[in-house]
């Protein structure tokens, strides 16, 4: 049978879209679209001193004025806390969980934590919780970045799944809603490589299918930093979603004419899905 894609754009709901959120998300829905799949949103609000409503609906508004339609209901994070927790019982019997009291400063510098918790038997309760890793290496391709492989031992150590007042980390989530929704074709920043590694460690644990991979290269500013809200990147204009649109859709190596753009948005996008080829994404030297 022939691979149908089901794709997913997931935004955090802690300030507006910007180009660099614009560009993961034309990029994923066109990529979808183009092999006849699907394409599903998913507001990932787990982190609820920073997620804010008011930007949730903005980013649903945004996406419907450029014209990105997505298919199915809106996951919320935020809902889905019994979900997680089940999750994790299924990871407490294999490969194991562990207590962890470390603070992100005493941590501060070290990219791989070295184990510090995981033989003191803390109390589970009141603490956030790691995932025992073993040393399995792990191999997978990128469709843009080709053959990769890392060691989740060595890359970073046993990682956090559940956070002490939050509930799910962001790695235990994203790989649980990938799954259930069917998800079968990731397509995000490339700021997120490395994290593909220790997500698949996850899935061969819970027992859940591998996506396909293909991470973008990152939008940057004027400085050479990426545009992110941590950079302030300004938001995208509601006022003029054709120009936006144009520049992302060239960024991704798929410009298109002024006459096109004159057509709007649906019809932007409709072309550049016709013509749509993954291998034409420049990436940087």
């Amino acid at each position: 049978m022939p691979f149908i894609p089901v794709g997913r754009f997931a935004p955090s709901p802690t300030g507006p879209l910007h180009r660099g959120s614009l560009f993961v998300a034309v990029a994923s829905y066109i990529d979808a679209r183009a092999r006849g799949g699907r394409w599903l949103l998913r507001i990932e609000d787990l982190d609820t001193q920073r997620c804010r409503p008011e930007y949730d609906t903005l980013i649903l508004q945004t996406l419907q004025r450029y014209a990105l339609s997505w298919d199915g209901e809106v996951w919320r994070q935020s809902q889905r806390h019994a979900i997680y927790a089940d999750h994790l019982q299924r990871l407490h019997a294999h490969p194991g969980l562990y207590a962890c009291r470390c603070s992100r400063l005493r941590l501060r510098g070290q990219e791989c934590y070295p184990g510090t918790c995981r033989h003191l038997a803390l109390a589970m309760s009141g603490h956030a919780l790691r995932v025992c890793v073993d040393a399995r290496r792990i191999d997978f391709d990128d469709r843009l970045h080709g053959a990769q492989s890392d060691q989740p031992a060595t890359q970073c150590g046993d990682f956090v799944v559940w956070r002490r007042e939050q509930g799910a980390a962001y790695q235990l989530a994203v790989v649980v809603d990938d799954a259930l929704s069917g998800v079968n074709s990731v397509l995000r920043g490339a700021d997120l490589l490395d994290n593909t590694a220790r997500q698949i460690f996850l899935q061969q644990m819970l027992g859940l299918a591998r996506p396909e991979y293909t991470h973008l290269p990152l939008l940057r500013d004027a400085q050479g930093r990426k545009l992110s809200k941590q950079n302030h990147a300004p938001a995208i204009s509601l006022e003029d979603p054709v120009s936006e649109l144009a520049a992302v859709l060239a960024a991704l190596g798929h410009p298109v004419s002024p006459p096109l753009c004159r057509q709007g948005c649906a019809a932007m996008l409709a072309a550049v899905a016709s013509d749509w080829d993954v291998r034409r994404i420049p990436l940087p030297a």
